[in-house]
C-alpha cells in the first residue's frame, strides 16, 4: 500500500515530464517566429523597403495555414502528463484544425487588406510594430483552439488580445483611436479578471486545470462546494463572452471598429469572435458538460439578447453619419454573434452536442468569408471616401460595377437571401439546432431578428445601384472628394476581395461541403 506522501508526490512528477510534438504546434509557432523576425528586421530595413515586411508577414501567415495540411492524417496531442495521456495541454484534433484554418485564414486576409492601408498611410503607421502585433495576435488566436487546460486557454486568450489593444490605438495622434483602444483594454481586462476568479473557483473544487479531468471530477464535487462550482462556471464564461461581443459585454464594439484601422476592425470581427466562441465551446462542451443546466440557459438568454440588441443597433444607423457603414458592420457583427451562440446553447439540451457545435463552426466559416469580403469592399470605398458613410456607397455600381455586385452578394449572404445560398443554409442549420434541442422560443426570437436584419442589409444593397445624387456621368481620376472617380484597385485588395468572393460563391453553389467538413471536425 502506498503512503499519503507518495500520493502527493505522484501528480508533481507527472506534471514535470511532458512530451513535445513539434509538428502539432507548428502553425502557431511559425506565426510567432515570423512575428519576431519582422520585429528584428524592422530595425535594419530602410523606410523605402518597409513594404517587404508586409509581404513577409503575408507569406508567414500563408505558410502557417499550409502547415495545417500535414495534421489532417489524425489527431495529435502534446504536453501531456506521462501518467495520464488523456490529460494534455495541446491537442490538434479536427475541431482545432478547422478553427485554426479560420483564424489563420482570417488573419491572412486582414494582412492583405493591411498592405494597401499601410501603403496609403505611409509614415503615419509604424509598419514594423503593426506587423509584429498582428502576427503575435494571430499566433495566440491559433493556439487557443488547441488548448485543453484552463491555464493555456487564458494565456492564449491574452496573447491574442494584448496585441489587439495596441493595434486599435496604433494611429498616433488620433484621439478617436486612443479612446477606442482604452475602452477596449479596460473592458477586456475586467472581463479577464472575472474569468480568472471563476477559474480559481473551478480549480478549488476539482484540483485540476485540465478540461478532461475537470469534466470527470466536477461531477463528484461535495454538496457544500456545489454553489462555488456553479459560480466558477458562470464567471469563467464571462471572458469568452466578452470576446464574442455578447450583450451586455458588447459596448466596446462600435467605437473600437471605428477607431481601429479598417483591416484590424475586420480582423476583430472574425478572428476575435472565433477566439471567443472556441473558448466557450471548449469550456462548456468539453470541460463542463455535467453543468449544462447552468451554462445552457445562460447562453440561450445571451443569444436572444445579443441578436436583438445587435440588429436593433444596426437598424438605427443613419446613412449620412460619419463612419455609418463601419458602425453598421459593427452592430451587425453583434447580431451575428447572437446567431453563433444559439447552437452552443442548444448543446446543453441535446445528447448530440457535437452536431450542435458543428452548426456553430459551419456558421462561423460562412460568416468569416462574407464578412471579410464586406470589409474588403469597405476598404476600397474608404480609399476615396475616408469617412465611409453609407451614402458614399450610393452609385457604387457606376464606379466599380464588380465591387458593387460582390458587396451586394456579401450582404445578401449575411441576410440569408439568394443568391447568397450559403448564408441561408447556415441560418437554417442554426435554426434547426435550436428546434432539435427543444428551444422553440429561441428559434422564434432568431426568426424575428432575421427579418429585422433584412431591412438594413437590403437598404444598403439598394444604395449600391441607385444613381449618384447630382451626377450625370462618371468622372475621371482627379475629381473632387466623394465624386464618382475611377481608381486602380491595388493588387492586395483585389486578392482579398477575390478570395472571399470565390469562397462565398463556391459554398453557395455547394453548401453541403461546409457541413461535411465540420461534421468530421469535432473532438
Amino acid at each position: 500500500m502506498s503512503s499519503p506522501a507518495q500520493h502527493l508526490a505522484q501528480p508533481v512528477a507527472e506534471s514535470l515530464v511532458q512530451s513535445v510534438d513539434w509538428l502539432a504546434i507548428a502553425p502557431p509557432t511559425l506565426a510567432a517566429v515570423v512575428a519576431l523576425v519582422v520585429l528584428v528586421a524592422d530595425l535594419f530595413v530602410t523606410d523605402t523597403r518597409k513594404p517587404l515586411l508586409g509581404w513577409l508577414s503575408v507569406a508567414g501567415l500563408a505558410a502557417s495555414t499550409a502547415l495545417l495540411l500535414p495534421l489532417l492524417d489524425g489527431d495529435r496531442s502534446t504536453f501531456c502528463l506521462t501518467g495520464d495521456p488523456s490529460a494534455c495541454s495541446y491537442t490538434a484534433d479536427r475541431f482545432t484544425l478547422v478553427i485554426q484554418f479560420l483564424v489563420l485564414g482570417g488573419a491572412l486576409l486582414a494582412a492583405l487588406l493591411s498592405v494597401t492601408v499601410l501603403k496609403d498611410a505611409r509614415g503615419r503607421l509604424p509598419e514594423g510594430e503593426y506587423w509584429f502585433l498582428l502576427l503575435s495576435s494571430a499566433a495566440g488566436a491559433a493556439l487557443l483552439p488547441a488548448s485543453r487546460d484552463l491555464a493555456t486557454l487564458v494565456v492564449a486568450l491574452e496573447v491574442a488580445s494584448l496585441p489587439a489593444f495596441a493595434l486599435v490605438g496604433i494611429r498616433h495622434g488620433e484621439g478617436r483611436s486612443a479612446e477606442a483602444a482604452l475602452k477596449f483594454f479596460l473592458s477586456s481586462v475586467t472581463a479577464t479578471a472575472v474569468s480568472l476568479m471563476g477559474i480559481s473557483f473551478l480549480y478549488a473544487t476539482t484540483g485540476t486545470l485540465y478540461l478532461t479531468r475537470i469534466a470527470d471530477r466536477i461531477q463528484h464535487v461535495d454538496g457544500q462546494f456545489h454553489t462555488l462550482a456553479q459560480t466558477g462556471v458562470v464567471l469563467t464564461l464571462v471572458g469568452f463572452a466578452f470576446k464574442t461581443a455578447a450583450v451586455p459585454f458588447h459596448f466596446w464594439v462600435p467605437d473600437t471598429y471605428i477607431g481601429a484601422p479598417l483591416p484590424i476592425a475586420a480582423y476583430l470581427s472574425v478572428v476575435g469572435k472565433a477566439v471567443g466562441f472556441t473558448g466557450l465551446i471548449l469550456v462548456t462542451v468539453v470541460g463542463l458538460p455535467s453543468y449544462a443546466d447552468v451554462w445552457g440557459p445562460a447562453l440561450a438568454a445571451l443569444a436572444a439578447l445579443t441578436m436583438t440588441v445587435g440588429n436593433v443597433g444596426a437598424l438605427r444607423q443613419q446613412a449620412t453619419r460619419a463612419y455609418s457603414a463601419v458602425r453598421l458592420l459593427a452592430w451587425s457583427s453583434v447580431g451575428q454573434a447572437g446567431y453563433l451562440l444559439v447552437p452552443i446553447a442548444a448543446a446543453a439540451y441535446t445528447d448530440d452536442a457535437e452536431h450542435a457545435v458543428g452548426s456553430t463552426v459551419a456558421y462561423a466559416l460562412m460568416y468569416a468569408a462574407v464578412n471579410l469580403g464586406a470589409f474588403a469592399v469597405a476598404a476600397l470605398v474608404g480609399r476615396t471616401s475616408p469617412q465611409n458613410r453609407l451614402t458614399d456607397y450610393r452609385g457604387l455600381h457606376a464606379r466599380h460595377p464588380l465591387s458593387a455586385l460582390l458587396l451586394a452578394f456579401f450582404l445578401l449572404c449575411l441576410a440569408g437571401l439568394p443568391p447568397g445560398v450559403i448564408g441561408l443554409f447556415a441560418k437554417v442549420t442554426v435554426f434547426s439546432a435550436a428546434v432539435d434541442a427543444g428551444l422553440g422560443w429561441l428559434a422564434v426570437v432568431m426568426a424575428v431578428n432575421v427579418v429585422i436584419a433584412l431591412y438594413y442589409y437590403l437598404r444598403w444593397t439598394a444604395l449600391l445601384f441607385r444613381a449618384p445624387e447630382g451626377e450625370t456621368e462618371v468622372g475621371t481620376e482627379g475629381g473632387a472628394e466623394g465624386a464618382p472617380v475611377k481608381h486602380r484597385v491595388p493588387a492586395p485588395l483585389t486578392a482579398a476581395i477575390t478570395l472571399t468572393a470565390a469562397l462565398g460563391i463556391v459554398l453557395s453553389g455547394a453548401p453541403q461541403l461546409i457541413l461535411r467538413f465540420t461534421d468530421t471536425a469535432l473532438f
